[in-house]
């Protein structure tokens, strides 16, 4: 058995624990538990998914310093990261502009001085006095001031400037330097008793102790530690998904659904309905759907799309396998504004076929509410359309026989299964979150997968730019060029604030300023989660009609909304959004025949993070969702790709799947001799897929 070296154990026991405590146990408490991290760091920390002790040890660096040589300032040259060390002679603090803070500070050895700087630190200039020791890591600055611009530094003896030191994914409100502590403070709780695998697997697999993984993850002494953690931990947590994924498909194997047969004339009369040809990608999801639906084993396919690609059509086309054989269908969207968009386009199709759909979400009246659900348990109704309303609300269905699940990822499986509890009816997952094709058939290991790779022919690539907020006017001169010729736009507020009071509050004050100065004389609506349903779809008629000529909307227009007139999209503060989030949002235009724009307003760039430029500079290089989706695992990892950290089934941490095939085999291998196992492993896989119960919509 591999044991990485003992200095990775971390030394003493953590302080305030009692003797004999179980470890896991103290893992599992709020990170309030670590001294000085109070409300306000909690907080913080809540933002990036942190809510623990376990959370922190498990946070996976998203990289490491590479080893940078030290210098004498005298020495410096060129543009290379190198690391200096010195004495504080004096220090200043400018602000140049709102929400900008440049602290300089001047810094001495015995060769000579230079300015260092810290963007948006200003904290930091009580702790730089002059005579204060400080080593910084960092480079000089391409402007020819002779200023080094800071990426770390040291002013206590800690090791935040030397090579290979962790560097975590971390927000404005929490840096890099701040999460390097906190990890630290969490990592004396993982001891060896936290090791969940059996000792004999644990052996036979050459393994580290994970305690000891742990550390070397944290803390390595070279880039081979650091990995050889990292895949100790992967193993992990890819035997857990795979125990799990493999005892709950034994569960469904023995379930049955009722065989659909061959297609029939009600689909074909669809097909010849549509207004244009179905894609090679259309036509193969359809075929492997039709073979699933002609088995008396439930159907468990997952859809997979790029924006625009036309999973809807394939998705009507299995709800309408299920009406011409005489039984129902179900559509559930995590969204109402989805749900509501999903059923105008499938009311206008129905209404050629003498199919009737009804809308199922919680707003609707009691009078209405009560309508759609007995006109579904009276099979008066072949098809429903509806929220989490349709489970939550326990809708009786006469027969259902097809039920799909769109933008599936954000909701547990708990609630999908919830659909189908009692029923087994054919499940198709769909969503239009790119996912790369192994991590789908990793995460959904028990599932089918189908791809529809490419969008309609006659659809052009969204030409995409990305300008700082001083050039804004010169995107909103685009945008009213659009406008004047006949086009529509949509200009997409940031999600700042938790509350969605207080985000419709902002997005109207956004929307009153736009119609004062950039947007004035044009006819401008707003579109926010807090608007009644009945005053959503008047809007969106009004802008799909063309009696609007911009759409100042929040993240509530990420999906669903199709309005092939719209051609250009400005985000206002697009670093602040997640790439797939941004991709998302960017395929509201470009749903027509025109080229369509979509403009990304940001700060300036030396306020940014590295990961926010990296998201913006791959939004500009590519439009397509598959490649994105590889830079996400790079951004973010593969744990987040698919939705919120509580979706438990998506939450990878340390895997790297693109490089893992083999240890995904291996953990694949391994599941299937441990499908009745009885032991501590078991509560990991209990605690991962019970996870997916407290799963919120995103």
């Amino acid at each position: 058995m591999t044991r990485l070296p003992v200095a990775f154990a971390g030394g003493e026991a953590p302080a305030g624990i009692t003797p004999g405590a179980p470890r896991p146990a103290l893992l599992d408490r709020p990170v309030t538990a670590l001294d000085g991290v109070g409300p306000a760091v909690s907080k913080r920390l809540g933002g990036l998914g942190l809510r623990t002790v376990r959370d922190l040890v498990e946070y996976r660096p998203r990289r490491y310093e590479e080893p940078a040589a030290e210098r004498r300032i005298a020495d410096l040259f060129g543009e290379e990261e190198v690391v200096i060390a010195g004495t504080v002679r004096g220090v200043t603090v400018r602000r140049p502009r709102r929400r900008l803070s440049i602290v300089q500070a001047r810094i001495g050895d015995e060769t000579g001085e230079i300015t260092a700087v810290w963007f948006n630190q200003v904290w930091l200039a009580d702790r730089l006095k002059p005579g204060t020791r400080v080593r910084v890591r960092g480079a000089l600055s391409g402007r020819g001031r002779g200023e080094f611009t800071v990426r770390s530094y040291d002013l206590d003896g800690a090791s935040e400037t030397s090579d290979y030191a962790p560097v975590y994914s971390a927000s404005e409100e929490l840096t890099v330097k701040k999460l390097r502590e906190l990890v630290g403070l969490a990592l004396p709780f993982a001891g060896d008793d936290w090791d969940v695998l059996p000792a004999a697997l644990r052996r036979d697999r050459r393994l580290p102790l994970r305690g000891d993984a742990v550390w070397a993850l944290h803390r390595p002494a070279s880039p081979d530690e650091a990995e050889a953690g990292r895949k100790r931990l992967a193993y992990d947590e890819l035997l857990v998904l795979q125990l799990g994924l493999q005892r709950r498909g034994r569960d469904r194997a023995v379930a049955e659904a009722p065989a659909l047969g061959a297609p029939g004339e009600l689909v074909r009369r669809y097909q010849e309905a549509l207004p244009f040809a179905l894609t090679a990608g259309q036509e193969s999801a359809i075929a492997e759907i039709d073979a699933d639906l002609a088995r008396t084993r439930p159907m468990d396919r997952l859809l997979q799309g790029d924006v625009g690609s036309g999973k809807t059509v394939v998705a009507l086309y299995a709800l309408l396998r299920a009406v011409e054989n005489g039984r129902q269908g179900a559509l559930m969207a995590p969204t109402e504004t989805l749900a509501e968009q999903h059923f105008l386009t499938v009311e206008a199709l129905c209404a050629e076929l003498a199919v009737r759909p009804v809308l199922l979400t919680s707003s609707l009246s009691a009078a209405e509410h009560g309508a759609a659900r007995a006109a579904l348990a009276a099979g008066e109704a072949q098809i429903a359309v509806g929220t989490h309303a349709l489970i939550q609300e326990q809708v009786d269905f006469a027969d259902l026989a097809v039920a799909v699940v769109d933008e599936q990822h954000r909701f547990g499986v708990e609630q999908r299964r919830a659909l189908a509890e009692g029923r087994a009816p054919h499940l198709l997952h769909m969503t239009a979150t790119p996912i790369p094709r192994t991590l789908a058939l990793t995460v959904y290991g028990d599932l089918a997968v189908s791809e529809i790779a490419k969008p309609p022919a006659d659809r052009k690539p969204i030409v995409t730019a990305w300008v700082t907020q001083d050039r804004s006017p010169e995107a909103y001169t685009r945008l009213r060029r659009h406008l004047d010729d006949g086009r529509q736009a949509y200009v997409v507020c940031p999600l700042i604030e938790e509350s969605e009071t207080s985000l419709a509050r902002a997005a109207e004050q956004e929307a009153e300023r736009l119609q004062r100065s950039e947007l004035r004389g044009y006819r401008v609506g707003l579109l926010h989660g807090r608007l009644r349903p009945a005053e959503r779809r008047d809007l969106m008629g009004r802008f799909k009609a063309g009696e609007l000529d911009v759409l100042v909307a929040t993240t509530v227009i990420e999906v669903g909304v199709d309005v092939p007139n719209a051609t250009i999209m400005i985000v206002q503060e697009a670093d602040r959004f997640g790439l797939a989030q941004l991709h998302q949002l960017r395929g509201r235009v470009g749903r027509g025949g025109e080229q369509s724009y979509c403009l990304l307003v940001s700060r300036a760039k030396e306020e940014l993070t590295d990961a926010a430029r990296a998201r913006l500079e791959a939004l500009v290089a590519t439009t397509d969702g598959f490649e994105l989706a590889e830079v996400d695992l790079e951004l973010r990892g593969e744990g987040q790709l698919l939705g919120t950290r509580q979706s438990g089934l998506s939450d990878l941490r340390f895997t790297r799947l693109r490089t893992d095939r083999a240890l995904l085999e291996q953990a694949r291998g391994d599941a299937e001799a441990l499908l009745d196992y009885d032991g501590p492993l078991n509560e990991a896989v209990d605690r991962v897929f019970a996870a997916t119960e407290d799963a919120r919509l995103a």
